[in-house]
């Protein structure tokens, strides 16, 4: 799937502006407000912006907040497609407080659907929920059909977010239908679209095709806009969709396509040619018709760089450089893969999150982009690798040296995208690559590639490369099956997978490792290679855990290598061992922090002195250089549904972010931050990168955490060994952590790695 515009994909937000209710507000502002739907229908949102903000600051001064809400309104509604999220979040506040205190129930309730799609786009999935189950019960207590179908819409794509294709499908029904009597026959359309895309995913090919010949007649009753020619270029791609299955339907997705072209022309609209341009050429792409497609991509590209669309432009710089690649002219492929990276980063975030539509994760919209031009560039090293090519040993390096410095970008962008904020990039100016300081470490980065896995090996200063003939989804599924058989206590199972996994991953770069001398690995995953409980690769005799100390990383980039300081340490440890809902007591939780105690001392929050309010308190209050919970918790697809439990409720993992991340602004910064009892979501990539990144997020130079849920007792033995090592001179994180595992290995109670492989250190190792 290759995206959707971000008022098409995401849903209007409020009805289409009449005449009617615009007149309705005041004769002065009307004009202005009704060149600001003029010109937003015709694509021109910089000057809908600019009408409806005059609008707003005349209801204003005429004190009439109910009309100045509904100006705000529709002001959001340019702001949010120009990708000023921020701009639109603040007037739609603002428009929301004037509704309340006018008493505009009607006016709330388009507030809210369209805050609740603000709110989508950010990733913030539970508060849109909620915000959207208020609109569409303002909507219904009010009997308002037509905003109820809107709001549904919207429902609808954030059930597609939760990955709920089944309420999905209900909500778009819901939509079409109560569209269908309001007779708002645009509505019905997009709805129907959406419906069929479902469907065409769930390979309901007879359904799709009906609703999509509906959603067309319902078009066919609506005036030309903006909004009409995007809708037409949905239909076309899901047409696309379905050719999977019924070739047939390619010649039916290209004339959709060559409607909206024509629409755009004919309004004059050059936000919607660039898109309408770009996707035929996206067809022609598919049918291999490579120079058609990109004389047709090289169109979208202008028309894009004369409008400044950078949320377009990546896509087809992106099409351009793929069409490039299979035409054979790979230096002018690589160039245009330069080019589409290059502007994604300096896209604002709201661009990205709107033009990746509905896909429910930032990899899903933009990680092939990442990963193919580190594709190309890689082949660029290949062909520097011929013996006699001695003198152009510096180029194959640089070549290497920017494949990962390629992935290191997107692993950044990924990780700032779960946690919604720039902590990620604040972190990058104070660090430097693990590479400087790991002369007995052997860092490894693994690449997943469609047609095989690269492993960039770095041993000091020197970088290796490795290439393993296993797939890169082949990788990722034998990792996801490893995670869960592991779990499941099968040995027969999870040993012959651990063997495979150690096969790929080790083995091809053992004896390097043995020949230098290394005693700590440091893995740098990526995707599903995030849930692999590393410690537990086998070589057909000994685990992996116990030949090397273990460390993983999300981004070498991201990393601040220094050793602990072990003076002064100061340890702040909080738990609780009662039972709450699903989850057990831990009563080993007592001794866990008694015992950490008795090695550093340090404060104990225990039971129900164990609070959000009061762990912020304490944290502003002290220096703490380890900051240790032992409390269930889970790492979601959604960070703000990442949590640990206290008596007094969740505490959040942003809350946790803000609370730790105090200690960030001081010279030295927390040391480790141990959570020894939670969870990632079973299977859950995406889940995975809050465990991946909470150090980098709270501002720790490094963090020890768990891939599951682990047994209590096994636990509070695992963290007494650690900390008594950590506490030894000249002792690293990754070998006190090794030790503590070993411990649990020679423990008969514990010795199946379902006990001490879920434990991770992540970041710094040292």
């Amino acid at each position: 799937m290759y995206g959707l515009a971000v008022l098409m994909l995401l849903g209007r937000a409020c009805p289409t502006l009449s005449e009617a209710s615009t007149r309705a507000q005041g004769d002065v502002p009307f004009h202005t407000m009704t060149e600001g739907l003029h010109a937003f229908q015709r694509g021109d949102f910089e000057q809908a912006a600019m009408r409806w903000q005059a609008a707003a600051h005349a209801y204003a001064s005429r004190h009439q907040p109910q009309a100045q809400s509904h100006a705000l309104t529709h002001l959001a509604r340019a702001y949010e497609a120009l990708g000023h999220d921020d701009r639109a979040a603040h007037s739609l506040q603002t428009a929301l407080q004037l509704a309340e205190q006018a008493g505009d129930h009607l006016q709330v309730a388009i507030v809210l659907n369209q805050l609740g799609n603000l709110t989508l786009k950010s990733g913030r999935l539970a508060e849109a929920e909620q915000q959207l189950h208020t609109a569409l019960s303002r909507a219904h207590d009010a009997g308002d059909v037509g905003l109820s179908a809107t709001i549904l819409h919207t429902k609808g794509n954030l059930f597609m977010r939760q990955q709920r294709p089944r309420d999905a499908l209900d909500a778009y029904r819901g939509s079409a239908a109560s569209a269908q009597q309001a007779r708002q026959f645009g509505m019905a359309a997009r709805a129907l679209v959406h419906a069929a895309r479902v469907a065409a995913r769930d390979q309901q090919v007879h359904t799709a095709l009906a609703w999509l010949t509906e959603a067309a007649h319902h078009l066919r009753q609506e005036p030309d806009s903006h909004d009409k020619a995007y809708d037409l270029l949905l239909m076309s791609r899901v047409y696309h969709e379905l050719a999977d299955s019924t070739p047939d339907l390619i010649l039916r997705a290209a004339e959709t396509a060559q409607d909206a072209v024509r629409m755009a022309q004919k309004l004059g609209d050059p936000r919607a040619l660039a898109y309408a341009w770009g996707d035929l050429g996206r067809l022609y792409e598919a049918e291999q018709r490579y120079e058609d497609a990109l004389d047709l991509t090289r169109r979208a590209v202008l028309a894009a760089q004369q409008q400044q669309l950078p949320e377009s432009l990546y896509r087809w710089e992106w099409q351009t450089g793929r069409l490039l690649r299979a035409l054979g002219r790979l230096p002018a492929a690589l160039e245009a893969y330069e080019r589409a990276l290059e502007t994604v980063q300096s896209m604002r975030a709201a661009l990205i999150q709107g033009a990746s539509g509905l896909d429910p994760s930032f990899r899903q919209a933009l990680g092939q982009l990442y990963l193919q031009y580190t594709d190309l560039l890689l082949q660029k090293a290949t062909s520097l690798e011929q013996p006699a090519a001695a003198a152009s040993y510096p180029a194959y390096d640089y070549y290497l040296h920017q494949a990962r410095a390629t992935v290191e970008q997107f692993k950044t962008a990924e990780l700032r995208d779960y946690f919604g904020d720039a902590c990620v990039d604040a972190a990058r100016p104070r660090t430097q690559t693990l590479e400087r300081v790991a002369a007995y470490a052997g860092i490894i980065y693994p690449i997943l590639l469609a047609d095989r896995t690269e492993l960039l090996v770095s041993l000091a200063a020197e970088i290796k490369r490795v290439r393993v003939p296993a797939a890169g989804p082949r990788v990722e599924r034998l990792a996801r099956t490893f995670h869960n058989s592991l779990q499941a206590r099968d040995p027969q199972r999870y040993l012959r997978h651990a063997k495979r996994l150690y096969d790929w991953l080790i083995r091809p770069i053992e004896a390097e490792f043995k020949a230098a001398g290394v005693q700590t690995l440091v893995f740098v995953p990526d995707g599903a290679l995030r849930l692999l409980p590393l410690a537990a690769l086998y070589d057909g005799e000994q685990f992996l855990m116990q030949k090397y100390a273990l460390a993983i990383t999300p981004s070498l980039t991201l990393t601040d290598p220094r050793p602990l300081s072990r003076e002064a340490v100061d340890v702040l440890a909080a738990g609780m061992t009662e039972a709450a809902g699903e989850f057990p007591p831990l009563p080993a939780v007592r001794e866990e922090l008694n015992s950490i105690q008795q090695l550093y001392g340090g404060t104990v929050l225990l039971n129900q002195a164990f609070s959000p309010m009061r762990l912020r308190q304490t944290v502003q209050q002290g220096a703490f250089s380890i900051v240790h919970i032992a409390s269930h918790g889970k790492f979601a697809a959604d960070a703000s549904q990442s949590f640990l439990l206290t008596p007094h409720g969740k505490l959040t993992l942003v809350q946790l972010a803000e609370t730790v991340g105090q200690l960030r602004f001081r010279e030295q910064p927390l040391e480790l931050l141990t959570l020894s009892a939670c969870e990632t979501a079973q299977g859950d990539d995406r889940a995975a990168l809050g465990l991946a990144g909470v150090a980098i997020q709270a501002g720790a130079r490094s963090a020890l955490a768990t891939l599951w849920r682990v047994n209590d007792a096994a636990t509070a033995l695992l963290m007494r060994t650690f900390y008594q090592h950590l506490s030894t001179s000249g002792t690293s994180r990754a070998r006190a952590l090794q030790q503590a595992q070993l411990k649990l290995l020679e423990t008969p109670n514990y010795a199946s790695p379902v006990f001490w492989a879920p434990f991770l250190l992540i970041n710094n190792w040292l």
